[in-house]
């Protein structure tokens, strides 16, 4: 059996043998955007791994073949090279990821395997119990060539959404980091800077960027998320999938697609959900005199939550049992799954719309607000201090994950009935259901 894959523009395979990942960075290369050289280890032989305890007979083999040939094609001297995973369905942040790694047999083979065994770390679990994902499915590997975001001081590296994901509003959005690497804007420890920083710093970097989003939005008929790196001023794509947007975002991407003639009417109906026309009345927080408002961050996850303030997952998980509670945290990461599981709402100090936190609040459907910069946390007493107000855990408080407002207590709240998207697409609903059906 063959364990690996090219990633080259010939190569044809379904997203469960080589992950979700792979199978977009194949839709990159077709459509001829800018990929490091790699290739992906397959679930197949992920699954292989974690029934026997050992590389399947032939995996060892095709990875020494593959990395002399990618030495052979490497544009960098030494190669280094990138290990992520990749499984079929997204997982963000759930599973390992190895940078700067010398391609050769003694590292290359631990690395792929610390891969494959991140698919059992309690936080993988804990997510894909999270989101009904089959604990079978095992994981893709990639190995690309690396592409350095801190080569110098025209190179950096961010996330970019086509589209708001907050919104639907169709302009480019998301963060980006100069002199650092990709892990770094979703860990959040590092200022980031709005996307849009890239036209007066990086204009070229900008123009392929805008231009690449397009293009993939022609091609996935859809809002789209890309992961990228520039290197001296020269623009690499590291991931692409569909926005997968949520409530007033998906219904007004879902109009402006079908106004667009990217779509049709139907289509548009047929995206959304009933869950999604749900959520999409947001409610926000009221503008009363009588609200305190502690501060504000970028928000991250449309909604309100009000819970009690949480500054730790242990203590999330415990306090959660008697009611809401809303997670504080200076940063998210994949080690405090279980507490953004059982979290009404979720705010941090750093980190911006694609931080961790903001992602894992998306795919959750639960409102956050992210890089609260006036928001400390203090662990050991188990308090947050804003400003110069001392919060003591077990605080009531309430998020605005739309606006990105914090205010004590509980406070009221007001919901937009009449904007203009929900109305088309509702009444475009009206007339789909009148449609004889064959």
């Amino acid at each position: 059996m063959k364990w690996l894959r090219e990633l080259t523009p010939d190569t044809r395979e379904d997203p469960g043998l080589i992950g979700a990942k792979a199978h977009g960075l194949l839709d990159l290369h077709r459509l001829g955007l800018p990929v490091p050289a790699g290739f992906v280890v397959t679930t197949e032989a992920c699954r292989a791994f974690l029934r026997d305890g050992h590389f399947p007979d032939g995996l060892r083999d095709e990875l020494t073949a593959a990395t002399r040939t990618l030495e052979e094609t490497a544009g960098s001297s030494p190669l280094t090279v990138s290990v992520r995973s990749g499984a079929g369905v997204s997982m963000p942040g759930m599973m390992d990821t190895i940078l700067n790694l010398r391609p050769t047999a003694e590292q290359l083979e631990p690395a792929v395997e610390a891969v494959f065994a991140s698919w059992e770390t309690p936080r993988a679990r804990t997510y894909r119990e999270l989101h009904g994902i089959d604990h079978d499915l095992g994981t893709a590997v990639i190995v690309q060539e690396m592409v350095y975001g801190d080569r110098d001081d025209r190179s950096g590296t961010g996330v970019a959404f086509s589209r708001n994901p907050n919104t639907g509003e169709p302009a480019p959005f998301g963060d980006v980091l100069f002199g650092h690497q990709g892990e770094d804007v979703v860990a959040g420890t590092s200022p980031v800077l709005p996307l849009a920083g890239l036209a007066t710093r990086e204009p070229h970097v900008w123009k392929t960027l805008t231009e690449a989003l397009d293009r993939l939005e022609d091609h996935y008929r859809d809002a789209v998320y890309v992961e990228f790196t520039f290197e001296t001023g020269v623009l690499w794509l590291l991931q692409v999938r569909p926005g997968r947007f949520t409530g007033a975002a998906a219904i007004r991407v879902a109009v402006d697609l079908a106004d667009e003639g990217r779509i049709s009417r139907t289509e548009a109906v047929h995206r959304v959900s009933r869950r999604q026309v749900e959520r999409a009345r947001t409610p926000r927080i009221a503008p009363r005199p009588d609200t305190t408002l502690l501060g504000r961050g970028t928000g991250a996850c449309p909604g309100v939550a009000t819970g009690r303030i949480a500054t730790t997952t242990e203590a999330a998980r415990r306090m959660a049992a008697d009611g809401p509670v809303i997670l504080v945290r200076p940063e998210t990461s994949p080690n405090d799954m279980n507490g953004l599981a059982v979290a009404a709402g979720i705010l941090t100090a750093r980190g911006g719309p694609a931080s961790h936190a903001a992602v894992v609040a998306r795919s959750l459907g639960k409102p956050a607000v992210v890089g609260m910069g006036t928001l400390a946390i203090d662990e050991t007493n188990a308090s947050i201090t804003v400003g110069e107000r001392t919060l003591v855990e077990g605080t009531l408080v309430t998020i605005d994950g739309t606006g990105g407002e914090v205010a004590l207590g509980r406070v009221p709240t007001v919901t937009r009935e009449n904007e203009d998207h929900l109305e088309r697409f509702l009444a475009w609903t009206e007339e789909d259901a009148r449609l004889p059906r064959s």
